[in-house]
């Protein structure tokens, strides 16, 4: 079973992203999702007053919450759909042990606002998952909205591809999707031609992800978000499939104002696989 793990921490932008999900299980054979929140035990308010500390009573009401979200999750999908509620004061920790216990394909998460001081996700959850390399991550921009999907791109450097790129995890990804794939580069030094080290890295490549069948796009623009984004609209991308070589790559991104412009902006869903080498 393809098991899809969905954070919740009852914002808009979570439950978005749970939503996202559940329409994804539409496409996705034999899919399951679980709805999962870690709460921590609050000890003492913001003036260091120490608080009452009802434990099983937060539990229950995160739960009877996750089964509401539960049941309107249930008008839009038939997969199996469960709960998990986990007294942790370290999520990242948690949700990283129960991905790994449970072999998770998956983890979907929303973006939270999209003010210069939140654009992170969930905090830098996302981001230390990402790190972490527990499982693909699925980032769902605010307010995006599932379309069927039917392509779906992968961003490649072909930089040392068979050190750089996970196969093993990018074919659990595509596999789980089986949609039509587009390979792109975007590079602005190669002004007249594709160098001799690129089409070695290319031809790497392509016998790595052959039975895909990727359709090969190098785009020689400076800008590479401009690009990335109209190419993803020329071609009716509805996922974009990044590797992350190092916490500072997803860090750049969303730190900076290509956050609107790849994100916010665009609305497409990016696909983080950590990528490091062998």
């Amino acid at each position: 079973m393809n098991k899809i793990v969905v954070p919740v921490d009852f914002s808009d932008t979570s439950e978005n992203a749970a939503i996202f999900a559940a329409n994804l299980t539409k496409q996705v054979a034999d899919a399951s999702i679980i709805l999962y929140n870690a709460f921590d035990n609050i000890e003492a308010g913001s003036d260091g007053t120490p608080l009452q500390s009802d434990d099983k009573g937060r539990q229950a009401l995160i739960e009877f919450a996750l089964q509401a979200l539960k049941k309107k999750l249930q008008y839009i999908t038939d997969a199996d759909i469960s709960i998990q509620v986990e007294e942790n004061d370290h999520f990242v920790d948690s949700l990283e042990r129960f991905a790994n216990q449970n072999n998770v394909q998956l983890i979907v998460m929303g973006i939270t606002g999209a003010s210069k001081a939140s654009q992170i996700l969930m905090g830098s959850n996302t981001l230390d998952l990402v790190e972490r390399k527990t499982a693909p991550v699925l980032i769902v921009p605010p307010d995006a909205q599932f379309k069927d999907t039917k392509n779906i791109m992968m961003i490649c450097d072909f930089k040392d591809v068979e050190k750089t790129i996970p196969i093993t995890a990018l074919k659990e990804v595509l596999n789980l999707f089986r949609l039509k794939l587009y390979v792109v580069n975007v590079d602005s030094e190669h002004y007249i031609d594709l160098s001799d080290e690129y089409k070695a890295e290319r031809a790497k490549l392509d016998s790595m992800i052959k039975e895909y069948e990727p359709e090969y796009a190098f785009i020689r623009m400076y800008d590479f978000v401009d690009s990335i984004n109209q190419f993803a609209s020329d071609k009716n991308i509805e996922l974009i499939i990044t590797f992350p070589k190092s916490h500072s790559f997803l860090s750049n991104i969303f730190k900076t104002s290509h956050t609107k412009k790849l994100v916010y902006h665009s609305h497409v869903p990016i696909v983080a696989i950590h990528s490091s080498p062998n």
